[in-house]
């Protein structure tokens, strides 16, 4: 066996000392209320985890606009607040720390999950080759416009209203996620962005847009509680840039200046076969970025043991083990069996699949 303990020491991000390296990914289940406010069971649900080092929240859109898909969580009206801070109280109750991700989803998204039937909006008016799932099931998702000043300035705004109801509900800090091709993404890469705008256009104007985002929400959380997430492959949501290692090295530069809490890369997709050009580029991106890295995608505690040992990582995010493994951290520490997750209870549905994964020493 792999000598796990170097996932067991303490990690200091920013002004917090993780008690361990194991983090739990951000995880988008689809068990909120139609109006974005959090079903009582989520508490259940994340106190079950707070053995986690960290707790990355599932995607929280930042506003109605920012929606994509049926039953997310929002953090944007004083409901939502509610709804969270019964979720934070009990992470904490627990001797956990929880971040909120904060999201906008841009052009994924469908008109029917979006007030009054509006259109999604992106940094272009080009569609994705990208499905949604809404009341209807898996449905194309819809033609974007392009946002303008008016609305550049109402989405930073935005950010910012949802990183103070983000503290109001008591979280640890924020996670900005510019991953995934949702729409921080859609403005850093050329194949959605075609502005020929000051957010468009060369490498500097296609970032100032999550610059604009990171000056607004510092005015809530001090820039040792953010951090940004990131997904340099580009492979989800139809997302693709003309020089990807150009683009993101400049990214990790301007995110290591900033000396924020962590940067948080999505090195691969469940299903990928990452090749070996894809993983040299993960590595030489790494070398642009001076901080607390912390690595996603298909790991498990062996591998996650040589990421950190090879100073590749400093800790590691696990989605779908800590989905079927509440108490994974104490899992790994044993060596013990691993409950096998249910696909079909990922997204949606009931309290089956969600809170009733049994623990260590619990019958089966």
């Amino acid at each position: 066996m792999t000598d796990r303990s170097l996932l067991f020491e303490p990690l200091r991000m920013g002004d917090l000392v993780l008690p361990n390296r194991v983090l739990m990914a951000p995880l988008t289940r689809n068990r909120s209320l139609g109006d974005g406010t959090p079903k009582e069971w989520a508490e259940t649900y994340y106190r079950q985890r707070a053995a986690a080092g960290l707790i990355l929240s599932e995607a929280t859109q930042i506003s109605a606009m920012g929606k994509g898909y049926l039953d997310t969580p929002g953090i944007y009206t004083d409901k939502h607040v509610e709804g969270w801070k019964k979720i934070v109280d009990a992470v904490h109750a627990g001797g956990g720390r929880i971040f909120c991700q904060l999201w906008h989803v841009g052009r994924i998204s469908h008109v029917s999950l979006l007030p009054e039937g509006k259109q999604p909006v992106s940094s272009s008016a080009v569609q994705a080759d990208a499905q949604t799932y809404t009341a209807n099931g898996f449905e194309q998702v819809s033609e974007p416009v392009a946002l303008d000043d008016e609305g550049i300035a109402q989405t930073i705004e935005d950010y910012r209203n949802a990183a103070h109801c983000a503290a109001r509900a008591g979280f640890d800090g924020i996670e900005v996620h510019a991953a995934n091709g949702y729409l921080l993404d859609q403005f850093l890469q050329d194949g959605v962005n075609r502005r020929d705008d000051k957010y468009g256009g060369s490498i500097e104007n296609r970032m100032r847009l999550l610059e604009d985002v990171l000056d607004a929400v510092m005015n809530e959380f001090p820039k040792e509680r953010i951090g940004v997430r990131l997904s340099p492959l580009g492979q989800a949501s139809d997302i693709s840039d003309s020089n990807s290692e150009k683009l993101f090295s400049a990214v990790y530069q301007m995110l290591s200046e900033r000396d924020l809490a962590y940067l948080h890369v999505v090195e691969a997709f469940p299903g990928s076969d990452g090749d070996s050009e894809q993983h040299a580029l993960i590595r030489r991106l790494r070398e642009q970025y001076d901080g607390v890295y912390i690595a996603n995608g298909g790991y498990d505690a062996d591998s996650a043991v040589r990421e950190i040992e090879g100073w590749n990582a400093d800790a590691v995010t696990f989605g779908r083990p800590f989905i079927a493994n509440p108490d994974l951290p104490e899992r790994y520490r044993r060596d013990a069996a691993l409950n096998e997750p249910d696909p079909d209870t990922f997204y949606g549905g009931d309290e089956t699949g969600y809170t009733d994964y049994p623990f260590l020493d619990e019958p089966r």
